[in-house]
């Protein structure tokens, strides 16, 4: 009893950090073997999403610059943290005058889940159409929404940005919408599913202990870079022991080669716990930097 009760209490809090959740699915969840979960969350942290759902932070309307972002908690996979990578950094980005929605999709070990790999890439997908099928009622600019992600939430981040592989849950209105984003923020990203610099954490949570290379070359999202990728601002510590700064250089490379506009910030210091504050040294700069560059890219005015 006691720990229900802290499950509910959690899950209250969450919902009191923003205006209202809005699920991603009403009635028919794709992918799905139909079982009745429940949310699972302790510690700050989501171990599992009974309903794929975006909690959104609005700017008022004096303030609204009309630009908005999708926010992806890290978590190898395995979790969301979604204060510390979701509602902190979705309250930053009101103070410069972005809507911010803070994203809670399936994780790949859900009972429910079909087919793991596929689950947090059709919740991420079916997340940006829903923000873009109600930009008229919010006051948002369908050419200004961006995707946000930390570690393993910026692999999620990246293969929004990249992978050309639009996935049509429900055949609805809003299936037909796009999901790709006008730009793409990647802080201490996972972005390589094979060689030495993979996190295996991730590979194995995402596509499970035995995966066929086709899977891992898939989501290797260095190989699914396009013309169409957005531009792409990354931020890497050099001392990240846990997701090697190996992973953004792989994926900044890519960006050259298809000649995007990309933004490359590695600080000395800051290991896998960059966040907005409390950071060492350099590294505390970036959020600053980022605002920035999103002056500079033309996303929000200055």
């Amino acid at each position: 009893m006691k720990k229900l009760l802290t499950i509910l209490l959690s899950f209250a809090y969450l919902l009191t950090q923003g205006q209202e959740s809005i699920l991603l699915y009403d009635t028919i969840m794709p992918n799905s073997k139909g079982l009745k979960l429940l949310d699972s969350i302790a510690n700050e942290r989501v171990y599992q999403v009974a309903e794929p759902r975006i909690i959104p932070f609005f700017v008022s309307k004096q303030e609204n610059s009309g630009t908005a972002v999708l926010i992806i908690p890290g978590g190898g996979y395995a979790r969301l943290a979604y204060v510390i990578s979701g509602t902190q950094l979705a309250k930053w980005f009101n103070t410069i005058g972005i809507n911010a929605f803070v994203l809670l999709h399936r994780l790949p070990n859900s009972p429910d889940v079909i087919a793991r790999s596929l689950a947090p890439l059709q919740d991420v997908q079916r997340a940006m159409r829903v923000i873009r099928s109600k930009t008229a009622e919010w006051h948002i600019d369908p050419g200004r929404i961006g995707v946000m992600g930390c570690s393993a939430g910026g692999h999620l981040a990246a293969s929004l940005s990249s992978i050309e592989r639009p996935i049509k849950v429900l055949g609805d209105a809003i299936d037909q919408l796009s999901s790709k984003p006008n730009f793409s923020v990647l802080v201490s990203p996972v972005i390589t599913m094979k060689g030495d610099h993979a996190h295996q954490g991730s590979v194995d949570n995402l596509l499970g202990k035995v995966a066929d290379d086709s899977q891992k070359e898939l989501f290797s999202l260095q190989a699914q870079v396009t013309e169409r990728t957005p531009p792409t601002f990354l931020v890497h510590a050099q001392n990240d022991k846990t997701v090697s700064v190996q992973n953004s250089l792989l994926y900044y490379q890519a960006l050259l080669e298809h000649k995007i506009t990309a933004s490359l910030h590695i600080f000395p210091q800051g290991g896998h716990a960059i966040a907005l504050v409390n950071n060492p040294g350099s590294t505390a700069t970036w959020p600053s930097i980022l605002a920035a560059w999103l002056h500079e890219i033309k996303m929000i005015k200055p």
